[in-house]
This record gives structure tokens, sequence and C-alpha cells, in this order.
């Protein structure tokens, strides 16, 4: 038997722990029907009798407290809701009991927002992990010892999982039944789900959300021209001499404040206008090209397919009007 605790944090995101047990449960289930014995034993291991799920707008009853837990197989942390360092610091009593677990052989898996309480043990450091896209921003500036890797669905760093946002909890709860139970059960589960288990990316479903939160003004300034809606194709040299640096100067803050590269920015922020125009407008792909400032219709294309992994012709087929 694989015992499972899934972790009942204080203003956890209801559906998400309702999915940390789900396939697991499905799993039990058809076992069940195929006249075996059930493989997982599922518990909530909470801080208190009673934890408020969703800004206080739910309520459930663990079934064991943390300090009562007996030792894991595997750890789910499910996301949590509302300001990520205000909602991982009621639930910090967790981490060094995580941290314990998982030196004495305990995989631990956290689902989208997760991340943050996972990261928050210290374990991640100097590793890979993803979370949620949106919460991306948020995590560089709390964990930036972690190495983010948002794009991906799925992260797994030696017993240490990760995934993306929303349905991605399932698709790791898919991941990790076929490294405990196989392939054949795993792919009866993803057909019972009806889900697509094959995404690696959460790339397509993501919008670049600039960094601004940061204290450097000039820098503030360089974006600001960047993100006008001016057709205009901005170069390096141009931005580092419109805000008074050295290019060498300008790239390095840029990095610093942003995490991203000056090209790297304009980049996807160009990628963000040209989803805008595919989503809404009836120009042609090359119109919005044009409109974009780039000559080298192929060369934006590899760019769009490097930050949505879908050309613009696919893009506009899926999401446009």
């Amino acid at each position: 038997m694989i015992s499972i605790s899934i972790l009942a944090l204080r203003n956890a995101v209801a559906a998400s722990v309702a999915d940390a047990g789900y396939v697991f449960s499905m799993v039990n289930e058809f076992l069940r029907q195929a006249g075996k014995e059930p493989l997982f034993e599922v518990r909530l291991v909470g801080l208190s009798p009673e934890v408020s799920l969703n800004g206080g707008r739910h309520y459930l009853r663990p079934d064991v407290l943390m300090e009562a837990a007996p030792p894991s197989d595997l750890i789910i942390i499910p996301s949590m809701s509302g300001d990520m360092m205000g909602s991982t610091y009621p639930n910090i009593p967790f981490a060094p009991w995580v941290a314990a677990q998982y030196h004495n052989g305990t995989a631990v898996a956290s689902l989208c927002t997760g991340a943050f309480l996972l990261a928050a043990t210290g374990l991640l450091n100097n590793k890979s992990a993803t979370t949620h896209w949106y919460a991306a921003p948020a995590f560089r500036a709390m964990f930036p010892n972690v190495k983010l890797e948002d794009h991906k669905i799925i992260v797994d760093e030696g017993g240490l999982y990760s995934s993306g946002g929303a349905t991605s909890s399932l698709n790791l709860g898919l991941y990790l039944t076929e490294k405990y139970c196989g392939k054949e059960t795993a792919n009866f589960a993803t057909r019972m789900l009806m889900m697509d288990n094959d995404r690696a990316s959460q790339t397509r479903f993501s919008m670049f959300i600039p960094q601004t939160q940061h204290k450097d003004e000039v820098i503030n300034r360089a974006q600001r021209e960047i993100e006008s809606e001016q057709v205009t194709k901005l170069s390096v040299d141009a931005l580092a001499r419109k805000v008074s640096l050295s290019k060498r100067s300008f790239i390095r803050r840029f990095k610093a404040a942003t995490s991203n590269t000056p090209i790297e920015y304009m980049q996807r922020m160009n990628v963000e206008k040209a989803k805008r125009e595919l989503e809404s407008s009836k120009h042609s792909i090359e119109q919005i090209i044009y409109a974009l400032g780039y000559n080298d219709i192929p060369s934006f294309r590899k760019i769009f397919v490097r930050y949505t992994d879908l050309t613009p012709k696919q893009y506009r087929g899926r999401y446009g009007m």
C-alpha cells in the first residue's frame, strides 16, 4: 500500500485539494473492479482540527494532525489562493515537517501555487520547479535560488515534483500513477479522465506579465518605452541611449530588475501584441508582423513559436474570432 498525505493548507484552493486525491481514488476503484487490492491510502493532514479554504468560504476537517501523522510515501501540497506571501506564511509550520519527511525518503509533489510552500522548505534551492505561469513573477521574487521553469507542465527533480496551473494537477497525478502503477494503469486513468497527458508545456496558455515591482526607475522608463503601442522596432542601443546608460550597464540592470534580457523582453512584448491582433482582428498575419516592425516574417514566426509553442496561424485558428 502506498500512503499519500495531502496537506490541508490554510487558504488552499478547495478544487486543488479534491484534485490531489482524485486520480489515486480512481485508480483504487479501477483495481477493485479488476479484482485487485487498492494501491493507494490517501489521508488529509492538517495543522488544526478545522481548516478554512478559499479565503474562508469552505472548511474541511483533516484526517490527522501533522504531529500525529505517520510517515508517507508521497506528500502532496495543493495550490493556495490569494497573495502568495500571505498564503504561504500561515502554512510555514508544515515546512520543516515536509523537509524531514523528504530526507527520510518521502517524495513531495506540489500542485500549481503549492510550489511556494515547497520552495519555502528549502528543498528546491538550486533545483528546478514549475508553478502557474501567472504566479511566476512573484515566485521568482520570493525564491531567487530556485530555477523556475514556468513553461513546463511538470518538473521532476528526483523525488520533488511540481506542476503548472489548473488541470496540470491531474497531469501530475497521471504522471505519478505511471511511476507507481505502470503504463497500463496510467493509460486507463487517462482515458477515464478524457485527458491528453502528453502535454509538456503550459507556454501556449500563458501571457507575459512584465516585472514592474522593482525599484529601478531608469529600467521602468525603458519598460514603458517597450510597452508603448507605438509601431517602432526598438534596439537595445537605442533604449540604452534613451535612459542615458551604457549598453553594458543597461543590459545588466535590466536583467537584474526584470529577470529578462532587453531582447527577450522586447520579443515577449511583441509576441503579446501579435497575440492580441491574432485574437481580435482580421488583419493578415503578414500585416500584423510588419506592423510590429519586423520585415523578416520567418524570423518572427520562430520567435512566436518559441514563446507560445504555436505558429501564428495555429494560434489564430485556436484563439481567433
